[in-house]
């Protein structure tokens, strides 16, 4: 549903993502993670068209930038882009209008109703606080009912009520075969929820591995990534390795 081809974006001499590949199946929500700076966001900039870079990215075989692709494919951004002289039921309105949507009413009073919106709708984008900033942003990202979103950092303001409410949209549209990217660096919020994850570092793509391939190799998501990311104690790991080998020759 989702590939990303040999990516690579350039901030002048700086190499914010360096030659990045991954495939993402429908009916699946990968995770993605790695420390500030890693370019995480970067990428997904990338993948919804905000940015240039050398590459291929194609949304369900179309290419990402195409109008095709941008029908499919949502994206809900770290920090809300709201208009302040619109309303909360005018963002919802513009943004239904935009992408020609029909019979849109229903489907905006579900989401105002699971994301507790509903006494807000008449207040201003800059009258709001940023937890209800952030229920709005997740509105608008879900309202066009994307087959791929991207969510960049989406639980960070929430409250527990929101949170519980966008697992469960996760897990709805993973059974109805969409595909979800989530960046995220908070390992236990997205913990139970995903079946790939991809770790970043400085660029680069450090893991790529399925929930299961990890499971079976009897580690936490946890622990892969601070093994990935900030490594194994190269000195105990070669001491080790002088204690096999002096153990081999005192075998023998």
């Amino acid at each position: 549903m989702l590939d990303v081809k040999n990516v690579t974006k350039k901030y002048g001499k700086t190499i914010a993502c360096n030659d990045l590949s991954f495939h993402l199946d429908p009916g699946s929500m990968t995770v993605l993670l790695g420390p500030n700076g890693a370019g995480k966001s970067t990428i997904m900039k990338s993948i919804i068209g905000f940015l240039k870079y050398s590459g291929e990215i194609t949304v369900n075989g179309l290419v990402n930038k195409t109008t095709e692709a941008r029908r499919i494919l949502g994206y809900v951004p770290e920090i809300p882009a709201l208009y302040p002289n619109l309303t909360v039921n005018e963002h919802m309105e513009f943004l239904a209008r935009a992408y020609k949507m029909q019979d849109y009413k229903g489907r905006i009073e579900e989401l105002f109703k699971r994301f507790e919106l509903d006494d807000k709708r008449k207040k201003f984008g800059d009258e709001l606080s940023k937890g209800m900033q952030q229920k709005l942003n997740l509105c608008l990202g879900l309202l066009p009912e994307p087959k791929v979103l991207l969510l960049d950092e989406p639980m960070i303001g929430l409250d527990p009520h929101a949170i519980k409410e966008l697992k469960n949209v996760i897990e709805e549209m993973r059974s109805e075969g969409k595909t979800l990217l989530v960046s995220t660096h908070i390992i236990d919020s997205v913990d139970m929820l995903w079946d790939r994850t991809i770790i970043m570092q400085n660029g680069s793509i450090c893991a790529n591995v399925t929930k299961s391939e990890l499971e079976a190799a009897g580690k936490t998501l946890e622990e892969l990534f601070f093994e990935v990311t900030e490594g194994v104690d190269e000195r105990a790991v070669s001491e080790a390795a002088g204690e096999d080998e002096a153990g081999e020759k005192g075998e023998k």
